[in-house]
């Protein structure tokens, strides 16, 4: 059921909208004067609203300016005697769908809002479909559907209940630790601990003492007997993050522990026998350190036998509605706010960003726009200024005439909408006949 709030003051208007539009998906409230109709608006969430731009005490494009900021995925329709064009691109610019001049004819009414309520109807059906792909989607902690995900996810599946020690892959921010949970949670020791080392944390001196442990006056400080990661993990898995920044004098060790399960706290002769399994992460070239000799030739053989890359999130855009819905649950519990979606706009933003910090700073971003939203849609203003204004450089136009540029935004736009014409007027800021015009100049196929 879509619903639809009719404001304007002449009964005769609103009588004539709810006869042309009646139809059994669609639940139409009016009003005849304009306070009353925001309050409708503000109470009932309406997907569409149709708004007389004349009448007394606010005017139409002072209640769209509000209802755009109240809610950006509502469509607008104004309704307006005066036929200047000037009106008509000022409105599609502040964000209304359209604009039709009165009087209005049943067909035209008719076709402009029923092309309005089966898109409000897909986007319903979208947004439900999205949450149950996401229940459906998800992999431990993990969110993905595309191909370079689900190849990750075959790999944690065929690899966890068997290895010993595996290498993670990938650039900052891909998800490492979430992988080597993963591999714990589907393992035969998933009940045991699950330990975490940030080897780029731990001050060199003290490596040794932190993997494996030490007695009591073995150094200064050392006032009692500690046990190290490696005990700690004893039964469970062990995952070191950044693997790499391990001192070169320490990896002998560390290669020990691994192939005969044992160690040797600071300061004692004592062996001690520890069952761990070894997920080590990374987002440097091992190889080439090997090849810099910065890092033990037999220690990265032992570790990469079995290894799992990470996909940057650029190589995984279809993702991101999955992953935006994900941390939107995430944040929304953590605020104790309902934050229910993102506004076109705004998705189209992040489809366009290149995303160098990968999926942690795709969750910074949801969450610094979940915080400074103070309404229940998150817009474009919300998101994080560079988001906004970044946008990647192309040294080719440098070399295209005016028209060129202006073809292929157009065209860019549009593909980035999906073949949406509504949207790709509201991003260009203009008319839907502007828009058709360039499309049938431009040759561009529809995408819908």
């Amino acid at each position: 059921m879509v619903h639809l709030v009719a404001i304007d003051d002449e009964v005769s208007i609103l009588d004539f909208i709810e006869q042309v539009l009646a139809r059994p998906d669609l639940c139409i409230s009016r009003a005849s004067d304009p306070n009353e109709g925001w309050e409708l608006i503000r109470r009932l969430r309406p997907q569409i609203v149709t708004l007389d731009q004349s009448m007394p005490g606010v005017s139409g494009m002072e209640l769209l300016a509000r209802i755009v900021d109240l809610d950006p995925t509502i469509d607008v329709v104004l309704l307006t005697a005066d036929d200047s064009t000037d009106l008509a691109v000022e409105a599609i610019r502040q964000g209304a769908s359209d604009f039709l001049t009165k009087p209005i004819t049943p067909s035209l009414l008719r076709e402009k809002l029923d092309l309005l309520i089966v898109s409000a109807q897909r986007r319903d059906r979208a947004t439900a479909l999205q949450q149950e792909l996401l229940e459906t989607t998800k992999f431990g902690d993990m969110v993905g559907q595309s191909p370079p995900m689900l190849d990750v996810f075959a790999l944690i599946r065929r690899i966890a209940p068997h290895f010993r020690s595996c290498l993670v892959t990938g650039a900052t921010g891909t998800g490492k630790e979430l992988v080597a949970r993963a591999l714990h949670q589907m393992s035969l020791v998933r009940n045991k601990p699950f330990v975490v080392c940030n080897c780029a944390a731990i001050v060199e001196t003290l490596f040794e003492s932190e993997l494996f442990g030490h007695v009591r006056g073995s150094f200064t400080g050392a006032t009692v007997d500690r046990a190290g990661l490696f005990e700690a993990a004893d039964g469970g898995t062990l995952f070191l993050d950044e693997i790499g920044e391990v001192p070169l004098k320490m990896q002998a060790k560390f290669l020990r522990a691994l192939q005969n399960g044992e160690v040797q706290r600071v300061g004692s002769n004592a062996v001690r026998r520890v069952n761990v399994r070894v997920v080590a992460a990374t987002n440097r070239d091992l190889r080439a350190m090997v090849k810099q000799k910065d890092f033990r030739e037999d220690l990265y053989y032992r570790l990469s036998m079995l290894e799992i890359p990470l996909p940057v999130l650029a190589d995984r855009k279809e993702d991101l509605p999955l992953l935006e819905r994900h941390f939107l649950a995430q944040f929304s519990r953590q605020l104790d706010k309902e934050v229910r979606g993102l506004s076109r706009r705004a998705q189209t933003v992040l489809s366009r960003y290149s995303w160098p910090g990968n999926i942690r700073e795709l969750e910074n971003v949801i969450g610094h726009a979940c915080t400074m939203t103070d309404r229940d849609i998150i817009d474009v203003a919300d998101l994080p200024a560079y988001v906004r204004t970044k946008a990647p450089l192309d040294e080719s136009r440098a070399r295209m005439t005016l028209a060129d540029v202006e073809s292929r935004h157009v065209r860019y736009v549009y593909e980035q909408a999906g073949g949406n014409k509504q949207l790709t007027a509201e991003i260009l800021g203009v008319s839907r006949a502007t828009l058709y015009r360039y499309l049938g100049e431009n040759g561009m196929k529809d995408l819908s």
